[in-house]
């Protein structure tokens, strides 16, 4: 299935990438072995072979220092737990995964740690702690409900899987918006680059809007480039494999109108950002600022596909004790 991988993708924005990366690089490391998130000598190669810091240095490239390390620790985070929910007997138990997203959700709203807890638990405490340094209560809160929407898109997977569903294609794309983890990426946009974006702001429809469609080109890209793998895995949740199996088209034929939807949705993102109103001098530049992360996660993470090793082999990976 290699052939079908395709980079193909149309991405009219330049390529960027943060002045700390080689720092960034030594660090990447530090900050998962610390919490010993890495339990075996296979998920430590697995994660480095990913190269996690790439994308953090390519998608938050204009902020400084200690925010792009927070940025690259909850991408690691993220991914880590990612492949427990697809490639661990988790998969198959939502019921598991709804019990440990609690006691996420918990620690991350300030429930203290205890010798109980696993330790992607503690891990989740310090990146608490480290955010609220540099961040309000107020947008943390703001935060924890993108977080809060990751973690049921991976609990609907895991329940599709125990009784054998595939969703119908927009049924998955509205699913794919909560698994995608982009509602914990873009608010970080603003922590790094230092951004106030008013409550008013958020509820207009066009930040809504903006903010859709980066969703969908960041899942929808994935799948793209995943498919191979996740075909070898048996994983439905894959954008390609549901035109395939909905429309019973072969599969290059699905993954050119994947391709089709990408690019037409970028089309979309363009024309949406011509027609943005003002909203006053400072909200403005704050906003520009915003769309400029924007960009900067849709390029850095198609150019993030060109370095990384992630998706070229599979794995099964061993069950952490939860």
């Amino acid at each position: 299935m290699e052939k079908l991988i395709s980079s193909d993708l149309y991405c009219p924005f330049s390529s960027q990438i943060n002045k700390n990366i080689d720092f960034l690089e030594e660090y990447s490391l530090e900050w998962v072995l610390g919490f010993n998130l890495l339990a075996n000598e296979s998920s430590y190669q697995r994660f480095c072979k990913s190269k996690f810091f790439l994308m953090a240095a390519t998608t938050y490239p204009y902020c400084n220092f200690q925010e792009l390390k927070i940025a690259n620790d909850w991408l690691s985070w993220l991914f880590i737990w990612d492949d427990q929910c697809d490639l661990s007997e988790l998969k198959t138990k939502p019921e598991s995964l709804k019990a440990i997203h609690k006691r996420f959700l918990e620690i991350l709203n300030g429930a203290e740690v205890t010798s109980h807890d696993i330790p992607l638990s503690h891990a989740l405490s310090n990146l608490r702690e480290r955010m609220l340094e540099k961040a309000s209560v107020k947008w943390l809160n703001y935060f924890l409900c993108g977080f809060a929407k990751y973690l049921y898109g991976c609990f609907e997977e895991a329940n599709n899987r125990v009784y054998g569903i595939v969703p119908d294609t927009d049924t998955y794309i509205t699913m794919r918006r909560l698994s995608a983890g982009a509602d914990v990426a873009l608010p970080l946009i603003e922590f790094c680059d230092q951004l106030i974006i008013p409550d008013f702001l958020r509820k207009r429809d066009i930040f809504k809007q903006l903010n859709e469609i980066t969703n969908n080109l960041l899942g929808w890209s994935n799948d793209i480039f995943s498919l191979s793998r996740e075909l070898a895995t048996g994983h439905v949740h894959n954008l390609v494999f549901v035109l395939h199996y909905q429309h019973k088209i072969p599969l290059e034929e699905a993954m050119n109108r994947a391709i089709e939807m990408h690019d037409c949705e970028i089309k979309k993102l363009i024309y949406l950002e011509a027609n943005i109103p003002s909203f006053g001098e400072e909200i403005d530049a704050d906003f520009a600022k915003y769309i400029l992360g924007i960009h900067a996660w849709i390029r850095g993470n198609l150019d993030w596909y060109s370095f990384t090793a992630r998706y070229k082999t599979v794995e099964m990976l061993e069950l952490a004790k939860y």
